[in-house]
């Protein structure tokens, strides 16, 4: 009886793992645009600060009773019949128009060039960012935390998971951001990404339940396609008549 309980709790734990780390990614896509503003010599010091909070704020909310989540009770227990939101909702509503907001801006400041046409002010500052970059950490968290909670309520378990997962995440945060950057095709991808994501999380406060499996899969699928035509593209160019000239 204790192997299979033991065969289970392992079994638990790789799934936790593998869930933080796919969750895990949506930090680090946000974290490497938001960074991308700031000078080169404070990126790695922004990112590794980021990813250290995106961590303790979900281990904050596991060790803390998941207070914020258990908050289901309507908000405004006299208000009116339509408006039965609870502070978890309205959480989760904020943060999702929130991301929506950050992701749409960005993709204008991409496309209209913003960066290359002069300075974009506030949007340099350190701790500007930094700001940002907390507000979103806590919305992530909500939406890992309640997912880790539907498994299980091994508190060990998943914070343990959060700690391995993020410490892939950290070692991978660099490559994975300067890629983003590289390629402006992949950076727009990833912020329509977000915009999902972020209408994911404002449709889960709204009491809609969204299959994640629906959200993701058609990601990778994009990707993959993207990558496809970066590598078609790149095998174009070794065959261009410049190219053999060379």
């Amino acid at each position: 009886m204790d192997s299979i309980m033991d065969g289970d709790m392992i079994g638990l734990f790789a799934l936790l793992v593998g869930l933080e780390l796919i969750l895990g990614v949506d930090n680090v896509l946000v974290i490497a645009i938001l960074v991308s503003r700031l000078p080169e010599e404070k990126r790695n010091l922004s990112r590794n600060f980021g990813l250290t909070l995106a961590m303790v704020a979900r281990i904050v909310m596991i060790i803390g009773g998941l207070k914020l989540i258990e908050l289901t009770e309507p908000a405004w227990p006299n208000g009116p019949a339509w408006f039965a939101y609870s502070m978890r909702d309205l959480a989760l509503m904020a943060g999702g128009l929130f991301l929506i907001w950050k992701a749409v801006k960005e993709i204008h400041s991409t496309v209209e060039m913003e960066e290359e046409k002069g300075p974009s002010g506030v949007g340099t500052s350190f701790g500007y960012a930094i700001t940002q970059i907390v507000i979103l950490d806590i919305v992530f968290s909500l939406d890992s935390v309640i997912t880790a909670v539907g498994l299980t309520n091994n508190r060990i378990v998943i914070i343990t998971a959060v700690v391995l997962s993020f410490g892939v995440i950290l070692f991978f945060a660099k490559p994975i951001g300067e890629f983003i950057l590289a390629n402006v095709s992949i950076k727009i991808l990833a912020l329509a990404f977000l915009i999902v994501i972020g209408i994911t999380i404002f449709m889960e406060g709204m009491g809609k339940h969204v299959d994640k499996k629906l959200i993701y899969m058609p990601m990778g699928f994009a990707m993959v396609i993207q990558f496809l035509q970066m590598r078609h593209s790149q095998n174009m160019e070794k065959l261009s008549p410049k190219s053999k000239s060379q």
